[in-house]
């Protein structure tokens, strides 16, 4: 029976750990990007009618 390569199971995890995270970043800055954008657009067009 072939002995283990955990140096290989490590790395993997560890990959994974890191698109995960990478991930949860790109979803928050998605999150937050329209909020800030869709405070702005909504102003002009209340002082455009004034």
């Amino acid at each position: 029976m072939p002995k283990p390569n955990y140096a290989f199971a490590k790395r993997q995890r560890e990959l994974a750990k890191k698109q995960k995270k990478e991930a949860k970043k790109q979803q928050k800055m998605n999150e937050q990007a329209p909020g800030p954008q869709d405070a702005p657009a909504a102003e002009p067009p209340t002082t455009g009618q004034s």
